[in-house]
């Protein structure tokens, strides 16, 4: 994958404080830092999405056993989607 530039603006304060963890070597560069941040920031995206997915089933009612029909149905997306 080819990387694109993205110029960003930073008060002195925040570019001082990017500056000094990448002195201290936990970050290649100024780039990886933010590369870091991004690559969190999707992760807890994902985990809040998941925790209200789990919590819209547990609000959902109580648990119905899956009939063959159900893991029919289950089985037809998953291939739909694959398609």
């Amino acid at each position: 994958m080819e990387p694109h530039r993205l110029n960003v603006e930073l008060p002195e304060s925040l570019r001082g404080y990017v500056r000094d963890r990448v002195a201290r070597g936990d970050f290649a560069d100024e780039s990886e830092y933010l590369r870091d941040l991004i690559r969190r920031d999707r992760e807890a995206h994902g985990a809040q999405r998941l925790r209200e997915l789990i919590q819209e089933g547990l609000d959902s009612g109580a648990a119905q056993p899956m009939t063959e029909a159900d893991w029919a149905r289950l089985r037809q997306r998953a291939t739909q989607s694959l398609a």
